[in-house]
């Protein structure tokens, strides 16, 4: 039946005060805020604004179990919206919203020390603006330099279709994945569960947070979110994937034109980069790269990635006095609607959001409970080092997990029949192989 959805405005009112701080005034005008809501530039951001913000209110009412059961892994909840001639302004008329195991991924976010009302807050309000000035070019995120949001993309050039949003404040991820990569997820949910709680959430793998289904004009869309492996305050100046190994590893020419171009292993290699945190970092960090790689590995997964961004602290502090400078001009063009953005992209303090309490940081400081995967580069200030390294912020993390090795190889084998004929040798290396390369390779790059 349709009409019974009327009621989740009602209900929504009370809870949105605080994520819908878009209103200049602070004044409970709920009709005002009511109107803005979903609105994005596009019905499917609307959809996921609109569902996150559902399944969220509807999960605060579900008791937190004792443990997970077998059953929640395999669970859903589904809602199919109907209306008619409501709220069309912002919402499609018809849509149908799912997400996959609630109660696992809520125990999930509550081991990444992630807040529910924070997620909702932060997934239920991309402005508009935001998502407007990311131009989607042949189905990838693209980044447009006026919004200072980059959608981060990995390796995009082989998953054609896929899309990478970051939300307005820049803590999440929103990446769009294939109906295979929802099955992958299932498969490997139960261990990847367990394995969270033995590290204490302690770890370089994705952070998932959410998987949902999003239908809209009878096309679905599965998504992703995962904690954002780079800075919500601090810019990345440069950006790579390393996957340990060099064939075909380089960025395009088309990549390299990008304000942020995605660099690969050779690049990483011809640049002459290093990634020095000193000894004591370097432990921890392998440490904990071997533990998940081998977790990796054991799950036959392969073809991940490490994601590396880096920030230049000098670099940013020239950087901001620039954008302060660009950010007001801004201002006047966006007829109000936004919120100056503060230093560093710094997202508007919004009531109730504890992470935006303004604190006070200085150039290539940031909050470790934010920042999850920030690594300082090592001080090194003696004067008798003349070639002492820049001063730097690494964000490194693991990415893209969920390639099975019996997947990758059939693809491959296909491949390669068509080239050459049934029969043909593969080169694929095993999962247990490609563990071992990624770690060598990491281990060297690592100072």
């Amino acid at each position: 039946g349709g009409g019974g959805f009327l009621f989740f405005v009602q209900k929504m009112a009370a809870n949105c005060t605080a994520s819908a701080s878009k209103t200049k005034t602070k004044k409970k005008h709920f009709v005002a805020q009511k109107v803005k809501l979903f609105r994005a530039s596009e019905p499917l951001l609307s959809v996921l604004m609109w569902g996150v913000n559902h399944t969220i209110n509807e999960l605060s009412h579900v008791q937190i179990p004792v443990m997970l059961m077998p059953d929640d892994f395999k669970a859903f909840s589904k809602i199919k919206v109907d209306n008619h001639l409501f709220n069309k302004e912002n919402l499609p008329s018809r849509f149908k919203f799912k997400e996959y195991c609630p109660m696992v991924f809520r125990n999930l976010r509550e081991r990444f020390c992630i807040d529910d009302q924070d997620y909702q807050r932060s997934l239920s309000k991309l402005p508009t603006q935001e998502l407007d000035k990311v131009t989607v070019n042949m189905g990838l995120a693209r980044q447009n330099s006026v919004t200072r949001s980059a959608p981060v993309n990995s390796d995009a050039q082989n998953r054609m279709g896929a899309r990478f949003l970051t939300t307005y404040d820049k803590r999440f991820v929103i990446k769009t994945i294939t109906s295979e990569d929802v099955a992958e997820m299932h498969n490997i949910l139960k261990k990847y569960h367990q394995y969270i709680v033995e590290c204490h959430g302690n770890t370089l793998l994705p952070q998932f947070l959410g998987m949902y289904r999003l239908t809209v004009d009878g096309v679905e869309t599965y998504m992703t979110v995962t904690r954002n492996v780079f800075s919500h305050r601090l810019t990345v100046h440069r950006k790579y994937d390393l996957k340990g190994s060099t064939v075909s590893r380089e960025a395009s020419g088309k990549e390299k034109a990008k304000e942020l171009p995605t660099l690969k292993d050779n690049d990483f290699l011809n640049e002459r980069q290093r990634i020095q945190i000193g000894d004591e970092n370097k432990k921890m960090f392998l440490d904990k790269l071997k533990r998940d790689v081998e977790f990796l590995a054991q799950l036959k997964i392969m073809d991940y990635s490490l994601l590396v961004g880096i920030h230049d602290v000098d670099r940013a502090e020239q950087e901001e006095v620039e954008v302060e400078e660009k950010g007001e001009e801004e201002d006047c063009e966006n007829d109000g609607m936004s919120h100056p953005v503060g230093s560093y992209g710094t997202p508007p303090d919004s009531p109730g959001n504890m992470l935006n309490f303004p604190r006070i940081f200085g150039p290539g400081e940031f909050d470790p409970t934010v920042d999850v995967y920030a690594i300082k580069s090592q001080d090194i200030t003696l004067a008798n080092f003349p070639d002492a390294p820049r001063k730097e912020v690494f964000f490194m993390a693991i990415i893209d997990i969920l390639t099975h090795y019996d997947a990758k190889k059939k693809a491959a084998h296909a491949a390669k029949t068509v080239k050459h004929g049934a029969g043909a040798e593969i080169s694929t290396v095993n999962p247990e192989q490609y563990s071992k390369r990624f770690l060598e390779f990491m281990s060297n790059i690592i100072t």
